[in-house]
């Protein structure tokens, strides 16, 4: 989620007019749809992301466009959420959370157990599948020699289209290189002919991932509880009361000493008290 913004051009030089007051129409939807709080100066990533809709849907402006949104189009306002927030991610990401993760969080939650049992992880903001796909790699490397688990993760996101995406499973070749060597090679098929240089998630990977539409603002229909829970790099677009719904509702849902990971400019400082800072960004619920 974010955007890179550049100075904005004059109006008379941009494709479609929009008023002041359509830019604030803008933002209060995004505010009320998705919990993030965009600044008056983000007028030009606004403009960019939904001239793309404009310029699709053959609207004379964004004034149109915001009468669209106003009139109730409930596909249209699912286009928008999808265009107001961005999907950055990539495979093994702050790759010391997924170290932590294999060499101690997943070897003492199957240590302790006398006997299999269920196990529960969920990635918050799953974007196109790299996330949850690279704890699944991690998650199945770990689960070696344990049989009779039920182990599954929860991959939730706000956008249906970067959901479409990640259940697919398909990538280009070269994202995947920062996989590591001893998990890349049972984790993807490699494509041929009219597929060459892409890969597919293997079966094995891929059937330990759920992937489920969530608007983290709204309604949870899952209950829990989670073992694991990764909510990286989402809540810095979240005002202070946001941060401390969300996380208060996250430890409601997570096993009692559950892991929970924060990306890497995230903190829990003065917004929950409900979890112990014990490395990098990386949390324990208390009991």
């Amino acid at each position: 989620m974010g955007g890179v913004l550049t100075a904005p051009p004059a109006e008379g030089e941009r494709e479609y007019a929009c008023t002041e007051r359509d830019y604030a129409y803008f933002r209060e939807l995004t505010l009320a749809h998705t919990g993030i709080r965009l600044a008056p100066a983000k007028r030009q990533m606004i403009y960019s992301r939904l001239a793309r809709r404009v310029r699709r849907l053959g609207l004379p402006d964004l004034s149109a466009y915001a009468d669209r949104l106003r009139a109730g189009d409930a596909e249209e306002l699912k286009a928008f959420v999808n265009a107001m927030t961005t999907n950055l991610t990539s495979w093994f990401r702050e790759s010391h959370h997924f170290e932590h993760l294999g060499r101690e969080v997943l070897p003492a939650l199957l240590a302790e157990a006398r006997e299999p049992r269920r196990l529960r992880l969920w990635s918050c903001a799953a974007s196109t599948g790299e996330e949850p796909y690279s704890m699944a790699m991690v998650l199945g490397e770990a689960l070696r020699g344990h049989p009779g688990w039920d182990a599954r993760i929860l991959a939730t996101d706000i956008d249906s289209d970067v959901l479409a995406h990640a259940r697919a499973g398909v990538y280009e070749a070269q994202r995947v290189a920062a996989v590591p060597r001893q998990l890349a090679g049972g984790a993807f098929r490699r494509g041929r002919g009219a597929h060459e240089g892409r890969v597919r998630v293997r079966r094995e990977v891929a059937e330990l991932v759920a992937f489920r539409q969530l608007n983290l603002l709204g309604p949870w229909p899952m209950r829990g509880p989670f073992d694991v829970v990764f909510c990286r790099n989402v809540v810095i677009y979240f005002d202070k009361d946001t941060q401390r719904r969300l996380f208060d509702r996250i430890a409601d849902l997570m096993a009692p000493d559950g892991w929970l990971y924060l990306g890497h400019s995230e903190s829990l400082f003065r917004v929950c008290d409900r979890f112990e800072a014990l490395g990098r960004t990386i949390y324990r619920r208390l009991r």
